[in-house]
């Protein structure tokens, strides 16, 4: 049985669109994203400022309201992001880059290095803004995935993440 993809939550002018490898078999399961209890996604965001309040799977839709989306380089569910295809990726990637070039959210947020070397078609990257986006006008951010089988110490994770609400505050400072 072939698992259906979950749905993105975009609409233009996001200020924050998060990009994961694809979802989880529990995300395709419940039509959420980052619904696996192992992953630390909605912790992590509350912990970095992102957001208000720990916010639960089922509530992903409601976050556009507040300008941020979510979406994924690879629309196939998988039970690892090692299952993903390289043709996966390519396909994913272009697809990927339109959807940046048409939404043009504030920030796209890419939820592991991986993510992004795959988008961007890099070996190396750092955490952080990335100095060459690779979709003009839109700022490209590297942040670790927030899976429960990444080994970095959650506050180190926090800590990065923590660093897009001074961002976004800058570029809605820039806009005014």
């Amino acid at each position: 049985m072939e698992l259906e993809p979950i749905p993105d939550h975009l609409e233009k002018g996001l200020r924050l669109l998060f990009i994961g490898f694809n979802p989880s078999v529990r995300s395709a399961e419940t039509g959420h994203h980052y619904a696996n209890r192992n992953n630390r996604f909605w912790n992590i965001l509350y912990q970095a400022g992102i957001t208000d309040r720990k916010y639960e799977p089922y509530e992903d839709r409601d976050l556009l309201k507040e300008g941020i989306g979510f979406t994924n380089i690879v629309a196939r569910p998988t039970k690892a992001a090692a299952d993903i295809t390289k043709e996966e990726y390519i396909e994913g990637a272009d697809l990927l880059q339109e959807k940046l070039a048409y939404y043009q959210p504030k920030i796209a947020c890419f939820v592991g290095k991986g993510v992004y070397q795959q988008y961007g078609k890099v070996k190396q990257t750092n955490w952080g803004l990335q100095k060459s986006p690779v979709t003009s006008d839109v700022l490209e951010f590297v942040a670790p995935s927030s899976s429960g089988l990444v080994r970095m110490p959650m506050a180190d994770i926090v800590h990065i993440y923590a660093e897009l609400p001074a961002i976004l505050k800058d570029t809605e400072e820039e806009i005014k």
